[in-house]
Order: structure tokens, then sequence, then C-alpha cells
């Protein structure tokens, strides 16, 4: 177990801070009232190696751990969760190409997807199947070298600006078994998108339903054998939970700065907020159980980059504990700014917003407790 980092990761966070900090941070309200996608600010990240975080190398990729991952979306999510967690994401779907693709389709697209000159979304969720993911009905019928996708995925982060969506589809009967992977370009004939959603948060990345209608996607696109892109599904939302955390880590460790500062230059019946002593014990709270959930991701991260027996576990642990803590800690924040949290202006309501979307995507938190019971039990046995 690490309880320190190193000089590289100390390096790795304090780059990402700065460039949240300078890039990031002066925006994030403007974005998130005007719904601006900040794409060209993302290529900007790119050039310092974060839009292909966990990729190999050999296409551009910085081959970083995913602990460094956790530490990078964390500090990105300070200056705005919205932004940390669509990178997040565009990393997750890039992270599947470089695991199960072939050679050739890694080098079709991960270089440009490492630059971030391509965007890419992860397209699982269907208006009938959420939590209960291996019930999906989009489907893929083999038609010589090209399946034929009919179907419709909702809740598509990015959808309507990205190049390439990695898209689960049934290939064969019900069940699990029966997915497979395809990537399918953006401006594939009979793909289209609906219209972007409008949301409590996360505004300054669109979400539509991607709409696949007649849509050929050659065979050569498929991610791996048939069937197993249920697998392919699960493994990349390990990761895809942990980042989440760290995301949620970060916008709430903004919030409580932001808090002590506020608490600092607010007075009331003549003393500064910081002088009283139940508003102390909120903030000592705060700290306390963000570090408590901090130190848990970077336990699952760890547990990730092993492949220990027990990381799909810890992941889903790491998920429920630190959107839990994340979403609390804000909205605690918000309390302690009094009115003011409530005016968008401080900022502190927005990474509200941002916060309480994480408690439900990737696999909502609920689904998180059955993974963890579900691996006692059978570790019981």
């Amino acid at each position: 177990m690490q309880f320190a980092l190193s000089e590289d990761q100390l390096a790795v966070r304090d780059m990402a801070r700065d460039f949240a900090a300078r890039k990031i941070a002066p925006h994030a309200v403007r974005w998130d009232e005007e719904k601006h996608f900040p794409v060209e600010v993302m290529r900007e990240a790119a050039r310092l190696g974060i839009g292909g975080i966990y990729i190999r190398d050999d296409v551009g990729g910085s081959a970083l751990t995913r602990f460094d991952a956790a530490l990078i979306f964390e500090a990105l999510a300070q200056g705005c969760p919205t932004v940390s967690a669509f990178i997040s994401i565009h990393n997750m779907a890039s992270w599947m190409i470089d695991a199960y693709g072939n050679d050739a389709q890694r080098h079709q697209w991960l270089p440009r997807l490492c630059s971030m000159e391509l965007l890419a979304s992860y397209c699982l969720t269907e208006p009938g199947s959420g939590s209960d993911a291996a019930a999906l009905r989009t489907r893929g019928v083999c038609d010589g070298d090209h399946y034929v996708l009919n179907g419709q995925k909702q809740f598509i982060s990015g959808a309507g600006e990205s190049d390439l969506y990695v898209v689960m589809v049934r290939t064969g009967g019900d069940g699990p078994g029966g997915i497979s992977t395809l990537v399918v370009e953006g401006d594939t004939p009979g793909l289209s998108v609906g219209a972007n959603e409008r949301k409590m948060g996360w505004n300054a990345q669109p979400t539509r339903a991607v709409i696949f209608e007649n849509a050929r996607v050659p065979v050569a696109n498929r991610l791996g054998e048939e069937g197993i892109g249920f697998k392919i599904a699960m493994a990349g939302l390990d990761g895809g939970r942990i980042n989440i955390a760290a995301c949620s880590l970060g916008g709430a460790q903004s919030a409580l700065d932001k808090s002590l500062r506020y608490m600092k230059e607010r007075r009331a019946f003549g003393r500064r907020l910081d002088q009283f002593q139940a508003l102390q014990f909120q903030l000592a709270d705060m700290a306390t159980e963000l570090e408590a959930a901090r130190t848990l991701v970077w336990r699952a991260a760890a547990a990730l980059d092993r492949r220990d027996a027990d990381a799909t576990m810890l992941c889903a642990m790491a998920k429920r504990f630190g959107t839990d803590v994340g979403f609390e800690v804000a909205n605690r924040a918000l309390q302690l700014h009094g009115g003011y949290g409530y005016l968008s202006e401080y900022g502190i309501e927005k990474i509200v917003r941002d916060l309480r979307v994480h408690q439900i995507l990737e696999g909502t938190n609920e689904i998180m407790r059955l993974i963890v019971s579900r691996k006692l039990i059978e570790s019981a046995r």
C-alpha cells in the first residue's frame, strides 16, 4: 500500500492541477451557462499527454498507470468536474481500443485519439437497459463483411461531437454472451443523434441519444471476437469507476477550498465564520471524509494496475464511496456559503449539480453495493 506520492506522481498531479487552474477554472461557470463544449482546451490538455493517459506509447499514448490517471482526473476536476469527466470517458473508450483492438485498429485510431484530434464516446446504456446492461437490444446483423446496426443508445456523453463511438451491440442470443463491441465512426450513414439533453449539471459536455438505422459498420471494426463485448464493457467500467470517483474528489476539494476562503472573509456576530467551533468541526469532517475517499480510490487504482483478484470489488467500493462523499462535501460547502452558495457566480452550486450525476453513471451506487455484496458472499462460500 502506498501512502505517499513519488516525485514523478507529484509532477504529474501538479502539471494537471496547473493546467486546470489556468485553462479550465476561470471559464467553468461560463461554459456551464453557455453549454459550451471546450474542445480546443481539451486538445491543449492532450498536448500534455492527457488524451491517452494509460494508452501504450507506440501509438502516442502516455503509458501511465491507473493510479496516475486518478491523480490527473482529480486535479482536472478542481477546475471543472464536467470537463474532467469527459476526458475520462474519452480515455476509457480509447483504452478499450488499445486493450482489445488488433494492431491495425490501434494504429488506425489511437494516434489521433491520444491527441484528441478525434473524440471518443462510450455507448452501452439504452432507453430500456441502464443498470441491466446485459439486456441491451441494439442489434448488429452480419451481412457479408459488414454489420447492419439498428437500435438506440441513451445518455451518451459527447454524442454529436465525438468522431468515434465504442458501441456494445447484440450480435448473438440473449444475455451477456451475445454482445460484441464495434467501433463506429461518427459519419457512418444511418447514424444520427438526438437533441442535446437539458440536464441538471454536466452542461459543458453534450449528452444525446445515438440512433442506428440500418447503419453499416465493417466487421473489421469489431474489437476482439464476437460475444466478448460485455466483458470488454465491464473491464472498461472498472477503470471508469475509479476515474469518476476521482472527478468527484476534485470537485469536492474545490468546493472545500472555496469554503475555506469564504469563511476567512465572511463575518457574523462580530467574528469570522472560521472562528466558530461548530463550523470548524464541519470543515474537519469534510476534509477527513475526502481524505478517506481519496485513500480508497488510490487503493483501488493500485489494485487495478496490479490486476488483483479483488480489483473489481475495490473499484466498485471506491466509486460508491468516492461519489457519495464528493457530493455530500460539495453540498455542505454550499450550506457553509449560505445564500451566496446558491448564486452561480460563486461556483459552488455548479459543483453540486455536476457531482450529483456521478452517483448514477458508470453504474449506479446501488449497483456498486450489489457488486460488492456478491463478491463478499462468493468469497465466504
